[in-house]
């Protein structure tokens, strides 16, 4: 898995002076377009089109620099159609503008071409089941929050915290398929998994797919596979860890990719750092055969 991803990134890197095809990208991975999007955001710590714009503008800089090509010129080869664009994806990603890095020679910033390789640090085995489940709905409240790696993320603490006691009751009534009880229930807005993207965090329960239930905003969720995965351990160290391992060693190591859909957890908050069980739940459907 990790020499198909490396072939992919080669690809792509083939491709910056040019329109990319993702969709070919991703094929060379073997994966869906929308999983290697994922995957690679959940590996690399970025989203894609941010690695991307990157490593263009650190092509682009050196090309700017040499003063071999017109600024127009450089735009028009990197896939900018005009000098404005070209010059705010350059200062994004360099703090100055090109015009001025050419006159004055400033420092750039590069980005360096990835690669994925692994590295075994321990013996960690991870419990999970494959559940087919038909449609359903989620019901209850949503916010939208950012997302925090390490440590409690506060915007969703204050959210439940939020919650009405006659509301948290009425939930809990309506609770009645797997998974049971109280869910949260994680909707990525974009492709983004780094620290700080904003997610739309809900606080609900699963019902059947026509439960219509006034008080309470409704996620409709599609028939499908579910990888579920079991967790003890502290709270909320041992959930985030098992998040990222789930992208980053799950998946590489099993014949599954990603599907839209929210990724559920259930489990029972306690005090910070102590031991509790969870429950994942990541909505997943197996590779096309290569």
């Amino acid at each position: 898995m990790l020499e198909r991803l490396n072939q992919a990134l080669d690809h792509l890197e083939a491709c910056l002076d040019r329109e990319i095809d993702m969709a070919e990208v991703a094929r060379i991975a073997t994966v869906s377009e929308h999983h290697f999007r994922r995957l690679f955001a959940a590996l690399a710590g970025m989203p894609l089109p941010v690695y991307v714009r990157r490593r263009r503008m650190t092509v682009a800089g050196a090309e700017v620099l040499a003063g071999e090509r017109t600024l127009l010129d450089v735009a028009t080869r990197y896939g900018y159609g005009s000098g404005e664009a070209f010059a705010r994806a350059f200062r994004s990603v360099h703090g100055i503008g090109p015009g001025e890095a050419r006159l004055t020679g400033a420092v750039l910033t590069s980005q360096p071409q990835m690669s994925f390789r692994l590295v075994v640090e321990g013996s960690t085995t991870m419990r999970y089941r494959i559940v087919e489940k038909e449609s359903f709905r989620v019901v209850g409240r949503k916010a939208m929050v950012p997302l925090v790696h390490e440590g409690v993320n506060a915007a969703a603490a204050a959210h439940v915290e939020g919650l009405e006691e006659q509301a948290i009751v009425r939930m809990k009534g309506l609770a009645g398929i797997e998974p049971e009880g109280i869910l949260s229930a994680v909707v990525h807005l974009t492709d983004s998994r780094e620290e700080g993207a904003e997610v739309d965090y809900w606080v609900g329960v699963a019902v059947g797919p026509g439960a219509a239930v006034e008080e309470f905003d409704a996620l409709d969720v599609p028939a499908g596979a579910w990888a579920v995965f079991d967790s003890h351990g502290p709270y909320p160290s041992a959930l985030q860890e098992l998040w990222r391992d789930v992208f980053t060693q799950w998946f590489p190591s099993n014949p599954y990719t990603t599907r839209p859909g929210p990724e559920l957890l259930r489990t029972q908050p306690v005090d910070i750092g102590a031991e509790t069980d969870s429950q994942l739940w990541i909505p997943v459907e197996r590779k096309p055969a290569a």
